[in-house]
């Protein structure tokens, strides 16, 4: 008890002796402290590590750069640099061009072959539909050349080439790539050409009327991602595939290698030796020349 009496007595006795010194250290080091705090806020600013709520960008939809859809990506984005080839697996989305920018069309040539070129633009399915029905007696592969598009347009694609038993292509050097690897999965039978490009990634943006009633982008988010994983599930697709998709940045495309292709069985059959060019008589083909 001594001892500690007599501490708070020096104590007591420094303070009085040095009190304007202690003063000024202190509000010193309390200015420091708030100075310090009001930096590391403006740099986490800058660096974009906090988001400040902007009530003019309200969400009548789910905006491409939109937390909802990114959640899934952002572990395999920490963690890429440990995963197997880490970022160099992901190439940048190719803008498309020429056809591939246009909505789709579909052209029947000799063997059967229905070829699918172009966006799958909203709708689009509603004129596959047709093109079925006009011609399902002849048709029997479906050729895809897509930049992708409407998922729900793909689904829908999928599930009627499923129904009527027709088989998928993707030719070599062509390509099929964001939600176009739906529409492929339909195949009863499933085959890409050399070098032929199949790839994923999340979705981009859901689009709503304008000014139409507020919605749960997350519930909508979450609705088409259970809808893609039953849908590949039923074409006997590996579900892995939907996993690279949804770890995949919107602006990024993740490219499946031949040997994955086979085991996530996204292809079932070899690829054509070589091309055959069979003359067609068929109502409604194209002679190949």
């Amino acid at each position: 008890m001594a001892q500690s009496s007599t501490m708070r007595q020096r104590l007591h006795a420094w303070l009085s002796e040095y009190a304007e010194e202690a003063t000024l250290r202190w509000i010193f080091r309390s200015a420091l402290a708030v100075t310090i705090a009001i930096l590391a806020s403006d740099l986490a600013s800058l660096n974009g590590w906090t988001v400040s709520p902007d009530p003019a960008t309200a969400p009548a939809e789910i905006r491409e750069d939109s937390p909802a859809l990114k959640l899934p990506g952002i572990v395999p984005s920490i963690l890429a640099p440990l995963l197997p080839g880490g970022d160099k697996r992901l190439v940048p989305l190719p803008e498309p061009d020429g056809a591939l920018a246009k909505p789709m069309t579909f052209e029947l040539v000799g063997g059967g072959r229905l070829l699918a070129t172009g966006t799958i633009t909203p709708g689009i399915s509603q004129s596959f539909a047709a093109e079925a029905e006009r011609h399902g007696e002849y048709i029997k592969t479906v050729v895809l050349n897509s930049p992708g598009g409407s998922v729900n347009d793909a689904l829908a694609m999928g599930r009627l080439i499923r129904d009527r038993k027709f088989a998928t292509e993707v030719e070599a050097g062509k390509s099929c790539v964001s939600s176009c690897p739906l529409v492929f999965a339909g195949g009863l039978d499933r085959r890409a050409g050399d070098k032929a490009t199949i790839g994923v990634h999340q979705v981009a943006a859901i689009h709503s009327a304008a000014n139409g009633p507020p919605r749960d982008e997350m519930s909508l988010a979450q609705n088409i991602s259970a809808r893609c994983q039953h849908y590949l599930g039923d074409m006997g697709v590996s579900l892995q595939v939907w996993v690279r998709a949804m770890e995949t940045p919107h602006d990024r495309l993740f490219v499946f290698k031949p040997d994955e292709l086979k085991s996530l069985n996204i292809v079932t059959v070899a690829p054509r030796p070589f091309a055959t060019k069979i003359p067609s008589n068929r109502p409604g083909e194209r002679r190949d020349a």
